[in-house]
């Protein structure tokens, strides 16, 4: 057993205590050679520093740093995408009162947009999200005006020309349609300001409610609104191998 192993805590352990198996369950994972450290097969009775090593499972990355939390919220519509308003108007901090960390929003909602952001106090992986490079799909559904036809609808995925250059959507789905009005589920994977609304204004399909439903592998699913869950370890290690991480 080298220096590093004796100092350190046992694999099992630390995956235990991240939530991601019983530790009879991770020797399981680790004889089947499902675990990784700092890129290189685990072995049984191995030590790790949590502090330092880089832990994957089944391709997953695993966080060891207790401290380290994310989740889930369902913004409502009239709440401001800020955790601190100067003016008093009603913030996400209203709703992170219960989070014992000091935590921040993965980018953005306007205030009349409503759905799923995500709150954390991991600067790497919320830089990473919101990389332009890493252009994670982020799907909506949009209540329009109007009945689109089948030329628009070539428009928007081909894409459109807006002030600040090109946008479109990835995919798109009609959910219903009645009354003179759309329920469209559309997939864009950047984040300029008003995206969605600024696309659909420019092909005159105007949006009256616009609610985020999935921010790369995690959905809203059925998350009231005002309301907050902890996201799984299984999301996190998701979010991170979406960003390369």
């Amino acid at each position: 057993m080298n220096n590093a192993d004796a100092e350190g805590i046992r694999l099992q352990k630390v995956l235990s205590q991240a939530g991601i198996a019983s530790r009879r369950a991770a020797e399981d994972l680790i004889s089947r050679g499902k675990v990784k450290v700092n890129g290189e097969p685990a072995r049984l009775g191995q030590r790790v520093d949590p502090d330092k090593d880089v832990i994957h499972v089944s391709g997953k990355r695993v966080i060891t740093d207790v401290d380290t939390v994310y989740f889930a919220i369902n913004k409502p519509r009239g709440v401001i995408s800020t955790m601190d308003d100067e003016e008093g108007r009603l913030s996400l901090a209203e709703y992170a009162k219960g989070i014992d960390q000091r935590v921040f929003h993965v980018g953005r909602l306007d205030t009349d947009s409503e759905g799923l952001l995500l709150l954390t106090n991991d600067g790497e992986l919320a830089n990473r999200i919101m990389h332009p490079s890493h252009g994670l799909p982020k799907v909506y559904r949009a209540q329009v005006n109007g009945i689109m036809d089948k030329a628009t609808w070539n428009r928007l995925l081909a894409g459109v020309e807006l002030e600040d250059g090109p946008a479109k959507a990835d995919k798109l789905k009609i959910i219903d349609e009645h009354a003179g009005q759309s329920l469209i589920e559309i997939t864009i994977h950047e984040g300029r300001k008003h995206i969605v609304r600024r696309l659909m204004d420019e092909v005159d399909h105007h949006v009256s409610r616009l609610v985020r439903t999935e921010i790369g592998p995690i959905k809203l699913r059925n998350l009231k609104p005002g309301t907050i869950r902890r996201l799984t370890p299984d999301e996190v290690g998701l979010l991170y191998r979406e960003v390369g991480l």
